[in-house]
């Protein structure tokens, strides 16, 4: 009996739960103001709201396509001297930080067993001319035979070759300045024994300098021979020149991406040269040279390094290793139309912009809020030189444009109510 009565008490609540859910949904009270015995009324829907955004006018002004980078000052020619030979320094033909002249004698070294050798050289080629001219009568008179006048032209050759080869080692024991320069701090005093190949003196030509700079990969096709680049040096409180390209690395450094360019520019000076140190007057620096022994009075050698030439050209304040900005410049347009950079908006690989324009010049609009002046605009556009803060426009702008700035991301079709927050000017 009590299991009779579970069931059906169950089977009452089951249909129960069935009617409440399917029982029809009571009706709303009908709006106040909807007229009676008709449909519940819509709310109509209003104009899209105008989307706050930053716009800037397009800039037209002179641009000046360049690159800044540094760069290090180098001497057009620098050598160090160092001897061939060793030996012992028997006189000074220059004084620290002075200019010299090419084939002046910087440093002569003891040449006493050179000289002798060379004098010996030479006295057995007088007696090989003698004999030579000698056979040369007496094959003429049919006393000798042709034989022994070959014989002594051979001997003759081999003594002329011994004096060249003996006034060679003669002038190794002189060095001379390959170039007119100024010379640097010497490392030698007189008396000094050198090693081959020691150090000696530092000669630097400052009447012109190299400056070598590196610059992106991407000007590599701006950049070419003779072109004109400013140089700013800092150490001279910023004082400018103007330098010439002279060469472009055709290597590219794989590290850096980068190309590595040399220029050169004029070290202009005023004023005399100075006088070196112990001499009042280059000829007394001339003389004290050709009484240094230097020179080859008593012999027939000829000077092939040891004529002095050129003359002193006065330098100016630029020195080698110093620091330099360099400023290379590509174009200079007067009338170039630039933009800020936040207002390019890149999609697909290409680049665009969006313009701030009035409605009417968009054609398909919708709906707009009243008093609507602005909606967006999305233009491709072809960018040229970056400058800081800007960026060069190619094509797709004029000068009467307006771009946004700011907001772009809420500007998702075109003909969108553009609200104006701010004007960059």
């Amino acid at each position: 009996m009590i299991t009779a009565l579970a069931v059906a008490g169950i089977a009452v609540a089951a249909v129960g739960g069935w009617w409440y859910q399917s029982k029809p949904a009571a009706t709303s009270a009908p709006a106040a103001n909807a007229p009676a015995g008709g449909p519940p009324a819509v709310p109509a829907a209003g104009p899209p709201r105008a989307m706050g955004v930053e716009v800037a006018k397009v800039e037209q002004s002179p641009l000046r396509d360049d690159a800044q980078t540094v760069g290090t000052l180098k001497s057009r020619q620098s050598v160090m001297l160092r001897p061939e030979v060793a030996g012992r320094v028997i006189a000074l033909g220059f004084s620290d930080g002075s200019q010299v002249r090419k084939g002046q004698m910087l440093v002569q070294l003891d040449d006493t067993l050179q000289r002798a050798e060379l004098q010996q050289a030479q006295a057995q080629m007088s007696i090989a001319q003698a004999n030579h001219k000698r056979n040369q009568d007496l094959v003429a008179k049919g006393f000798i035979a042709q034989r022994s006048l070959d014989e002594s032209q051979a001997s003759l050759q081999v003594t002329q070759a011994q004096v060249s080869l003996t006034c060679a080692r003669l002038e190794r024991m002189r060095i001379v300045a390959p170039f007119s320069g100024t010379v640097g701090l010497r490392n030698i005093n007189l008396g000094d024994f050198v090693k081959d190949g020691a150090d000696l003196v530092n000669l630097e030509d400052l009447t012109q300098l190299y400056v070598d700079f590196r610059l992106p990969e991407r000007y590599q096709s701006k950049l070419s021979p003779k072109q004109t680049v400013e140089v700013v040096i800092d150490a001279l409180s910023g004082s400018t020149y103007q330098a010439r390209v002279e060469a472009i690395d055709p290597l590219i450094d794989a590290n850096g991406r980068s190309i590595s360019v040399r220029a050169v520019l004029r070290n202009n000076g005023t004023g005399k040269s100075p006088t070196p140190k112990g001499a009042s007057s280059l000829e007394s620096l001339d003389a004290e040279d050709a009484s240094s022994g230097s020179s080859f009075p008593d012999v027939n050698c000829p000077l092939r390094y040891s004529q002095v030439t050129g003359k002193f050209t006065p330098s100016g304040p630029l020195r080698p290793g110093m620091f330099a900005r360099v400023n290379a410049l590509f174009a200079l347009k007067n009338e170039a139309l630039s933009i800020p950079e936040e207002a390019i908006v890149p999609m697909g690989g290409k680049q665009f912009v969006i313009r701030a324009v009035p409605p009417e010049t968009v054609p398909g609009a919708g709906p707009l809020p009243p008093d609507t002046k602005l909606v967006s605009l999305r233009t491709e556009v072809k960018l040229g030189a970056r400058l800081p803060g800007r960026v060069e426009i190619l094509s797709g702008l004029t000068a009467q444009d307006t771009v946004v700035v700011a907001g772009q991301h809420r500007l998702q079709k075109d003909g969108t109510a553009l609200r104006v927050a701010e004007s960059r000017n």
